[in-house]
């Protein structure tokens, strides 16, 4: 389960990093104005909570599994 998670981390980040890129013209302007690196870090920051909720229900999903092979 955790390695699905870890793939799904990986493609939302390629698919960021691929749209920043199509648009070169819009990343100059940003880069130029050194906002670039405020793009990156709210990107990042909403990756890494992406993260942390699904790491979250993964675990919550666990306990409840084995609650359930327990009472069986």
């Amino acid at each position: 389960m955790k390695e699905q998670n870890i793939l799904i981390l990986a493609l939302l980040m390629f698919a960021s990093s691929t749209t920043l890129s199509a648009e070169s013209g819009a990343v100059d302007f940003l880069r130029s104005t050194g906002k670039i690196y405020s793009v990156i870090a709210v990107i990042v920051v909403v990756l890494i909570g992406i993260a942390i909720f699904l790491y979250r229900i993964d675990n919550k999903l666990t306990k409840l599994e084995n609650q359930i092979n327990n009472e069986q």
